[in-house]
Formats: C-alpha cells, sequence, structure tokens
C-alpha cells in the first residue's frame, strides 16, 4: 500500500483485537508504530496476530509490518514523538482519564489523541484534562476489524478544537478509512446503535423461534446486508419510492411504520435465551481459537470483495 501522505509516527495503546488491527493498518500505509501493553506475552500477541492480519490488508505481509511495529511497556516511551495516539483500553472512563493525562505529558504537544472507545464520549475523558490536552483529544472510533471495515466515527468533545477535528478527518482518510463525523456525543455513537437496533430484533426473532440463528444470518446477508452496503437505509426507501421518491413512501408507508416500530421485539436476555443463542451461532459457526481463525479470515475475504466491488461501481 502507498499512503497519499507522508508517513507518521503512530501509538498504540492496548494490544487487543482492535488496537492490533489498528497497528497492522498504521504499518502497512508505511508508518512507524509503537504498540504499548502492560501484557507479559506482548511480542508473542503481535506476532502472531500479524499473519491473519496482513491477509486482510492486501499487498502486505506479516515480516513487512512487523518491521514497521515495535513493542514496549513503557508507555511514555510509546508516545514520545508520536503523531498519533490511538487508545483502545478497557471502556472505564477513569482508567481512560489516567492514561490520557499519562499520555499527554509525555506525547509531543501537537499530538492528535483518539480513543477507539465504543461509547465514553471525549467530553468525560477530557473532564480533568487542561484545556490544550482536551483540545486534541477525540473519539475515532472504528467498526471492528478497523483494518478491513473502512468507517471510523470521529466524535469531537465539548472542547476538542476544530482543528483537531480536521486533521483527524484528513489523517484518517489517508489510511484508506471512511471517515464520518458526528455532531453530537451519544451512548453508542451511531454505527453500533444502528446495530443494536438490528440485533434486537434478530434476538428475537431467534428466540422466538421464527428462525434459528444461522437462517437468520441468511435472511440479512441475502436482503438487507447487500442492499444497505450498496446504499444506505434513506436511500434504499427512496428509491423503493419509485420516481416519487421517499415523499411517496411516506404517505403509504409512514404510518404503517410507527405502529410497526411498536411491535418489535424486546428480548429478556436471561440464562436460558442467552444459552439458545450461544448453541445456535457455536452449531452454525464453530467455536474455539481455530475456528475463529478460519471464520474471521472467511469475513475479512468477502468484506475485501465487496469493498473492493462497491469501490469500482462508484468509479464506473
Amino acid at each position: 500500500m502507498t499512503a497519499t501522505r507522508p508517513p507518521g509516527t503512530a501509538a498504540v495503546v492496548g494490544a487487543g483485537t482492535i488496537g492490533l488491527a489498528w497497528a497492522a493498518l498504521f504499518a502497512a500505509y508505511g508508518w512507524e508504530v509503537t504498540v504499548t501493553d502492560p501484557r507479559e506475552d506482548l511480542d508473542r500477541a503481535v506476532d502472531e496476530a500479524l499473519p491473519m492480519l496482513a491477509a486482510g490488508l492486501p499487498g502486505s505481509d506479516a515480516a513487512g509490518l512487523r518491521a514497521r511495529i515495535r513493542t514496549t511497556h513503557d508507555l511514555a516511551e510509546a508516545v514520545a514523538g508520536a503523531r498519533l495516539v490511538q487508545e483502545n483500553g478497557p471502556e472505564d472512563v477513569e482508567f481512560k482519564r489516567r492514561l490520557f493525562a499519562d499520555a499527554a505529558r509525555h506525547a509531543p504537544a501537537d499530538a492528535l489523541l483518539a480513543t477507539s472507545s465504543s461509547g465514553i464520549v471525549a467530553t468525560r475523558i477530557a473532564e480533568r484534562l487542561p484545556d490544550a490536552v482536551a483540545a486534541r483529544l477525540l473519539v475515532a472510533h472504528p467498526f471492528n476489524p478497523p483494518h478491513v471495515v473502512p468507517l471510523v466515527e470521529i466524535v469531537p468533545g465539548e472542547r476538542t478544537a476544530e482543528e483537531t477535528v480536521t486533521e483527524a478527518l484528513a489523517l484518517y482518510r489517508s489510511l484508506g478509512r471512511t471517515p464520518v463525523r458526528l455532531r453530537g456525543e451519544l451512548p453508542g455513537f451511531a454505527a453500533n446503535r444502528l446495530q443494536s437496533a438490528v440485533l434486537q430484533e434478530a434476538f428475537h426473532l431467534v428466540l422466538s423461534g421464527v428462525l434459528d440463528a444461522a437462517e437468520l444470518d441468511t435472511v440479512m446477508r441475502a436482503s438487507l446486508g447487500g442492499r444497505y452496503a450498496a446504499v444506505g437505509p434513506f436511500e434504499s426507501f427512496h428509491l423503493g419510492g419509485g420516481p416519487g421518491g421517499i415523499r411517496h413512501m411516506m404517505r403509504h408507508l409512514g404510518p404503517g411504520l410507527a405502529e410497526g416500530w411498536r411491535r418489535l421485539g424486546h428480548p429478556e436476555l436471561d440464562a436460558d435465551a442467552v444459552a439458545t443463542l450461544v448453541a445456535q451461532t457455536e452449531a452454525a459457526y464453530g467455536s474455539g481459537p481455530e475456528a475463529y481463525r478460519r471464520r474471521a479470515a472467511l469475513r475479512d475475504r468477502k468484506q475485501l470483495a465487496l469493498n473492493d466491488a462497491l469501490r469500482r461501481a462508484e468509479q464506473s
């Protein structure tokens, strides 16, 4: 891969699934990356993850990525000289507050401070940080896995500077991502809230015995999944109205939509419900490390093929 701007330096804080995927993506675009995490097996975790991650980054190989990734247990060492600090720690606001306070003391004064948090807003994290640090802090929430799925939700806090938002949008775009700015802080941001709504009804249909888990996935892949990959919900609804578009749809279907929402399921996830969902999903897709590696690799190949097909269609 070739970066669209001069490569930079990134500190990836947290070597879990998201952090390691970020590290591989940055390295694939020629960035020098430092991964920091207190885990004792840090080097082994990086080495074991890179082959599968490289497969999701066309033109990359594990050895080439590893040459641009170093590891350290020392946060101060990791962030020194970093253009971007990408935090991927626990979803704990106090942890993130302490971490960014420490990172800001050792990172360059103009470093972009980004959290991958899926629900904690930047305003809460920056609550006790100086204005100069809060101005550089925002949420850059990826959709898993971040090296394959393009979306990055950019969510500034109340004290995030506008130039920080502009820089973040350009930076993630230069890494082949599709950054989208949210103009409001809310739990779960946008993509996860949409996903949660779909999962609510998916769980309801399976627990009601209407479909099993594998059949539900088939329904999604053969209908909404493909449709919404091609065009989003609003464009799909607009096109569904023919020449009359969304105006026609709202006149004819709007009242029924509101009534239908009241009939959606609200499943209780008690022990029996969880056992049913787990049993059906594991029966369909397997469980354990080997099944995970096989199914994740297949997912990534499909997602990359879809990304390429959509890109070609847009360009034709």
